[in-house]
C-alpha cells in the first residue's frame, strides 16, 4: 500500500530531520548531533524581512 499524492506532497514540504550520535575521540563524551534542513522559496524570506504580513499573505505564500 503506498502513500497517497496529497501525503507525498505534505512529507515534501516537511523539514528534514538526521541524527548522528557517536562516541568522542577521547571515548569520554557522547555526542548528539542533530540536523534540521528547511527549504523555503526566497520569496518568502523576502517577505518576512520586508516588514508586517498580513494573514493573506501568508495564506498565499503556504500554496
Amino acid at each position: 500500500m503506498g502513500l497517497t499524492s496529497k501525503k507525498e506532497e505534505q512529507l515534501k514540504k516537511m523539514p528534514r530531520i538526521e541524527t548522528q550520535i557517536f562516541k568522542s575521540k577521547s571515548g569520554k563524551l557522547l555526542v548528539h548531533k542533530t540536523v534540521i534542513t528547511d527549504i523555503k522559496p526566497v520569496d518568502y524570506y523576502k517577505v518576512v524581512v520586508d516588514g508586517p504580513v498580513s494573514e493573506e499573505d501568508i495564506q498565499e505564500m503556504a500554496v
